[in-house]
């Protein structure tokens, strides 16, 4: 792996800080298989004074959506009022998501995921990944042949008991015109699906963080579905349909202290 850039520490905090409630752990129900991440991101319809309108999805790789059954992990962070870790059956899994072409990416709705919390008496308390932070195809043309420090926040396996932790996994990513943009390396089971994050410098001590996309499966190096395709492919979806999500008004990001390092 190459050396890691001096901003590595602010890198992971802001993860942390701004992503840790972003993502979901999911899997084949009754069976040790189809493992994978999904990450909650909002769809930037439009800015007004009062802040920005989004439509809002869970996203994950379009494979291991295709299962009938799902177990679904709830972490207490997500829920409100908070509850412990719950494991979630949901019926019909593979038709709730919507394939987006060839990109081998599926999102799901949240319209579904809020109607459920409200019939148990809840409601998600999540973060999510804003279209601000999500790679511009400006982003994606500066990456090049040579790979970057990269970080995947996934779920893997816990290879005794089976148990979906949190983590932030570190490795390189490496564009080619031949193959776009992969992970170097394999990665750990269950991480399939994920968000994959860069910081982007931006000269002297300065620096913006990218999530460049989600990890697809993948032999040896796993590719990665950029976002700006998959902007691009939801930008195509009908925004009445009956399954569309809710568009809905959010609070402007907090300022912080993260484009400098020091």
């Amino acid at each position: 792996m190459s050396e890691l850039p001096d901003f590595h520490s602010a890198i992971v905090y802001l993860i942390n800080a701004d992503s840790a409630r972003a993502t979901l752990p999911f899997q084949r129900a009754h069976r040790a298989e189809q493992h994978a991440t999904a990450f909650w991101f909002n769809e930037l319809v439009a800015e007004t004074a009062e802040g920005a309108v989004v439509r809002q999805y869970l996203v994950t790789a379009g494979e291991p959506t295709r299962v009938e059954t799902a177990e679904i992990t709830l972490r207490q962070e997500l829920c409100s009022p908070a509850m412990s870790a719950e494991k979630v059956a949901m019926m019909g899994f593979a038709e709730g998501w919507t394939h987006l072409g060839d990109l081998g990416v599926a999102v799901m709705p949240d319209t579904a995921l809020y109607a459920y919390a409200a019939r148990k008496g809840w409601s998600w308390t999540t973060d999510e990944i804003t279209d601000g932070v999500a790679a511009t195809e400006e982003d994606i043309a500066r990456l090049g042949g040579t790979p970057v420090p990269a970080y995947l926040l996934g779920h893997p396996v816990d290879a005794e008991n089976g148990a979906r932790e949190q983590a932030l996994v570190v490795g390189e990513i490496v564009r080619t015109d031949e193959d776009g943009v992969r992970w170097v390396g394999p990665l750990p089971q269950g991480c399939v699906g994920a968000p994959v994050f860069i910081g982007a410098g931006l000269g002297e001590n300065s620096f913006k963080l990218v999530c460049v996309g989600v990890a697809l499966p993948g032999e040896g190096h796993h590719p990665i579905a950029t976002f700006d395709r998959i902007r691009t492919a939801l930008g195509a979806l009908a925004p009445d349909a009956p399954d569309a999500p809710d568009v809905r008004p959010v609070e402007p990001p907090k300022r912080r202290w993260w484009q400098r390092r020091g």
